[in-house]
């Protein structure tokens, strides 16, 4: 199972368990946390389902770079971090 983690940043806002889930793509192991939690869902995605310019997702250590249709792909044993992304200069 992939494990998704938020960082305690984002769970100040909403609260944001660890979770575990069967999924085979980014987007397929979202839309599980947000089953079991729909706020976090506001936090994360856009209103078209991208993520947000201010969050940043990487898995097994890799940033996602499609931030559009979350197809990236999952290990069975992927860990998936989702943060807050620092823009600016």
């Amino acid at each position: 199972m992939a494990t998704v983690t938020f960082t305690s940043h984002l769970q100040r806002h909403v609260e944001c368990p660890r979770q575990q889930v069967e999924a085979a793509t980014l987007g397929e192991a979202l839309a599980q946390v947000f089953a079991v939690n729909p706020r976090a869902r506001g936090y994360i995605l856009d209103d078209q389902g991208g993520l947000r310019q201010h969050v940043a997702v990487f898995i097994d250590g890799r940033r996602v770079l499609d931030r559009r249709t979350l197809a990236e792909p999952l290990a069975a044993n992927a860990e998936v971090h989702v943060l807050q992304a620092l823009t600016g200069g």
